[in-house]
Parts: structure tokens; C-alpha cells; sequence
């Protein structure tokens, strides 16, 4: 079979087997599901590849251990099981092992010290359970003042009395593991298309509109089932679904304004057994600082943005943590997601207690909407959201086999330590694994330009490089400036690095159009 992605519905099949509406990481995992099962598959979205929640997480892939201390143990479970495929099976090129330091504040008592002790080592018992190896993720542990201290020098010191030490698994990019999955999916066969929004939806089709200007046309397609995948958006195609959108606001830190911050830190939240402010490094010279949990009603916007108390609230957590003061000039950018919570009915509890469990529903006339969960459990979201869609419809379909299938770049780590110790550009490697070359050779097609030029940061204090932008047009779908800056690469986060990079962005397009009409 030979798949396609791109913007708008030229070449677009009238019938399919299973039509996926979303292309955030879940749909983009149940396009490649269901193609790896041997149907026929088109995926949609109205936008582009991860514009919604997908690209606004905190790019973690963990284990659940908060999960535990709210007794889902069966939703902690899944998640370390789906960390360990993540980390060593699917996306080791992408998912990382990352140390954090969780250290004892003067807001932290004995008891507090115990829970924590007590709930890194469940969540260890998780890692072994989910048979994630100790050289993956190793066992945590305790450390003095003098260690925490080494590992985080900007920490207080007044009121420091130790912490610990753990791993979980860190993306660099969401936005590019969404990318990648949709990428995997085109190579067994799948159609996606970005800027096709739809109309309606049914069990058997969807019509579809061509959103790329005025005037765009329409398609009838239909389907055997169609899978709902729009998370926050879910309601808007099946009025059944009733969702509790909860908003995950972050911070967006030049490295400079904690300069010795190498090591992930989780700063206990003052009053809270169970919750943190998270800071963490990042490989471009940032530092992300995460996450509230706040509740929104009304209408869902496509981009939703940060409170002003937001923001207050999780610098005010840092500064119980940090020698150095921390103000609102000290923010270069900020970020929100919506997660998808399932609203339990009763009206009752904060956005903060509701499970992160996912559930797959079946409307009056046969749509299948998966809704809840969470980026790392993304797999076996979309497996349980095929399988109910092979079910109702009676297809005929293979097992799932995504749990053993490698993404596009995916190798041993041991093999990508390797290839970047002697690749022209360790950084390609960082972000696409073994597709490093490819995105060069496509790069160098494309433009005819050397690979000093190519691999040239293009801004001032900016890593991303032209090839990277010229990847971007040439095998990722991107459509315009938006989907380069904002999703194919995450120069977006800060304003003023987004604005000195749009002539380079620019410049891509330009070249890429060129050389097809050339």
C-alpha cells in the first residue's frame, strides 16, 4: 500500500475502511494501528499533525507514580507499561531516560519524607512489573544535602534536609513523537490530511471541507467505522460525550535564569501530599517549568493561553525551592494544553482527583470516540479504540501489533549513541534517530545548498537548522510558516526566536516549491 500526508483533500479516497478524525497523538496511533491490522485508513484534522493538546504537554512519558498516591493503581500500571515499550521498543530515538531530583524544603515534614520514600519505591515495583530495565531507568534513591545540592546548585540551603533521586522518561519534542507516528503510519499505507475539517460524522463516513482558503471543496467519504479522536473537541461530533476539561498551564525559562539547573527538579507543592512544580532542563538552552490544574468551562478555544495567576501560582512554588527570586520579567514564554478528562457525572471533585483513565464509546449510530488518558499511554488507547471499531463494524483485521512495531528513526540506544558520535549533526540524530541522513539528503535534493549551509543554526541563539525546516515541507506534511515554527520544530515557545526565525521558515517553502516546479 502506498499512504500520503499532506494539506487538503486533493487525491483524498472516497472509501476506506476506517476513517480517524484527530490527528494528535491518539489519532495519529489509531491511524497506524489500524493500518498495521491491514485496513484501509484515512486520518483528518482541521488543523495540522498535533496542534492541539499534543504539542502541549510537559514531554514527559512517566510512570504514573502521581497516579498511585490517588489509588489508580490500574491506570499507574499502564502507564509504566507503556513507558517501558515508549523508552525501549517504539521510541528510544525520542524518549529519553531523565534524572530529577525531588528535594526536602522547609515546607516538607517527616511524614511527607515517608509518603515519598514509600511511593518511589511502588513506583519502582511499577518499573519492575512493567519489566523496564535498570539500565533504562534505574532504582532511586536517597541523597544528602551535599548531593542534592551538587546535582542543583540553585537550590536554598536554609531549610534543605536532602531528597531523592528517581528517572522517568522525557521527550525532547511531543509535537515531533505525534510527527513521527503519523509519518510510521503513511509508511504502511495510511492517507492522512491536515486541513480537512469535518462537517459530519457517522459511524459509516464523514464529509469533509478543504480548509486551505475561501472556497475549499468538499468530500463525501465513506467509511466502515470512524473513530473520534478530537480529545477536548470529542462533543462536538457526538453530543454524548461529556467531558470536564481541565488546563495544564507551563512556563517557558531561558536557561541563563537558573543557570546550574542541568537536573530535573520536582518542588513539592507547599500543603499538597501529592503534587509538584516540575523544572525541566531542556537540550535548546531552555527550561520548562510545569504544571497547574485548573478547571475551564465554557467554550474550548483552539489555543488555549496561561492565567495570570497560573503563572503566579507556579513561581510561587519555585521560590520555596530557589536561592535566586523569580519574577514575572524572568517568564520568555508560557503554554496551556486541555487534557480530555472524563467527567464522572456528579459534578463533584476537583479536575485534579478525576482519573486519567481512558475510555472508548460507542454512539447511537455506531462512531467510536476514545477520549481521556494521556500521552504516554497513547498505544493502547488507540489499540482499545480499533479494537471497539473492528468490533462494531465486523472488520476484518489483524491483531494489533504496535507494542513490537519501531517508529521511523527508532534503533538501540547503544546503535544511536554511535551514529551521533559520528554524524555531520549530532542534533539531527537527538531528533530523528536513524532518519538523521535522510533528513540531510532530503535537505541537500531539495535545495541544492552545501551542508554547512544546511546545518547552520538559523537565528542567533536558535539550534534549529534549514535542513530540519526544509524536512519539515518536503516529508512532514507542513503546509506554512505555522506548522514549521509551531509544530515541526517548537521555535514557537518563545516570540522573539519564532520572529528571527520566519525568514528562514520562509525560505524553506520557497526553495521546496521551487524545486517541484523547477
Amino acid at each position: 500500500m502506498t499512504g500520503s500526508l499532506h494539506a487538503g483533500l486533493a487525491g483524498t479516497p472516497s472509501e476506506v475502511d476506517l476513517v480517524v478524525v484527530g490527528l494528535g497523538v491518539t489519532g495519529a496511533g489509531v491511524a497506524l494501528d489500524a493500518v498495521t491490522r491491514g485496513l484501509t485508513v484515512l486520518a483528518v484534522d482541521a488543523h495540522d499533525l498535533a496542534f492541539g493538546t499534543s504539542r502541549w504537554s510537559s514531554k514527559l512519558v512517566h510512570g504514573g507514580l502521581r497516579y498511585l498516591a490517588h489509588g489508580q493503581v490500574g491506570v499507574a500500571h499502564e502507564s509504566a507499561v507503556e513507558r517501558g515499550v515508549l523508552m525501549e521498543v517504539t521510541a528510544p530515538h525520542l524518549v529519553r531516560p531523565m534524572p530529577y531530583v525531588v528535594p526536602f524544603t522547609a515546607s516538607t515534614d517527616a511524614a511527607y519524607h515517608l509518603k515519598m520514600r514509600a511511593g518511589l519505591a511502588a513506583g519502582d515495583l511499577l518499573r519492575r512489573g512493567a519489566r523496564t530495565t535498570r539500565e533504562t531507568l534505574p532504582r532511586p534513591r536517597h541523597l544528602g544535602t551535599t548531593e542534592v545540592l551538587s546535582l542543583v546548585p540553585g537550590l536554598r540551603t536554609d531549610g534543605l534536609r536532602g531528597g531523592w533521586l528517581s528517572w522517568d522518561g522525557q521527550l525532547e519534542d511531543d509535537a515531533r513523537l505525534v510527527t513521527t507516528i503519523a509519518r510510521t503510519a503513511v509508511d504502511h499505507g495510511a492517507h492522512l490530511r491536515t486541513r480537512a475539517r469535518v462537517l459530519a460524522a457517522s459511524g459509516t463516513g464523514v464529509r469533509l471541507r478543504d480548509e486551505r482558503g475561501a472556497g475549499g471543496g468538499e468530500l463525501e467519504v465513506t467509511a466502515r467505522a470512524v473513530v473520534n479522536a478530537t480529545g477536548v473537541w470529542a462533543g462536538t461530533l457526538d453530543d454524548g460525550v461529556r467531558l470536564r476539561p481541565s488546563r495544564g498551564s507551563h512556563l517557558v525559562l531561558r536557561a541563563s535564569t537558573l543557570p546550574d539547573v542541568t537536573t530535573a527538579v520536582f518542588v513539592p507543592v507547599p500543603g499538597e501530599t501529592s503534587r509538584f512544580v516540575m523544572v525541566l532542563p531542556q537540550p535548546d538552552g531552555t527550561l520548562y517549568v510545569a504544571l497547574t490544574d485548573v478547571p475551564v468551562d465554557g467554550p474550548v478555544p483552539d489555543v488555549p493561553t496561561p492565567s495570570e495567576d497560573e503563572v503566579g501560582y507556579l513561581l510561587g512554588v519555585l521560590g520555596t525551592a530557589f536561592a535566586r527570586p523569580l519574577g514575572r520579567a524572568d517568564v520568555a514564554g508560557a503554554y496551556a494544553g486541555l487534557r480530555p478528562l472524563l467527567d464522572a457525572g456528579d459534578g463533584s471533585g476537583a479536575t485534579a482527583d478525576l482519573s486519567r483513565r481512558h475510555a472508548v464509546l460507542t454512539g447511537r449510530d455506531g462512531l467510536v470516540t476514545v477520549v481521556g488518558g494521556k500521552l504516554t499511554t497513547y498505544r493502547r488507547m488507540a489499540q482499545d479504540a480499533v479494537d471497539r471499531a473492528v468490533e462494531v463494524a465486523r472488520l476484518d483485521a489483524g491483531p494489533c501489533t504496535t507494542r513490537g512495531l519501531p517508529l521511523l528513526g527508532a534503533a538501540p540506544r547503544a546503535e544511536l549513541a554511535a551514529l551521533a558520535a559520528s554524524a555531520p549533526s549530532p542534533r539531527l540524530v537527538r531528533r530523528y534517530g536513524t532518519e538523521a541522513a535522510l533528513v540531510l539528503d532530503a535537505a541537500r535534493e531539495a535545495t541544492g545548498l552545501g551542508d554547512d549551509e544546511l546545518l547552520a543554526p538559523v537565528a542567533d541563539g536558535v539550534p534549529t537548522t534549514l535542513a530540519e525546516l526544509v524536512f519539515g515541507v518536503v516529508h512532514e506534511g507542513a503546509h506554512d510558516v505555522d506548522d514549521l515554527l509551531d509544530r515541526r520544530t517548537r521555535v514557537g515557545l518563545l516570540a522573539p526566536d519564532r520572529a528571527a526565525v520566519v525568514p528562514a521558515a520562509e525560505r524553506a517553502l520557497a526553495l521546496v516549491a521551487g524545486a517541484r516546479t523547477g
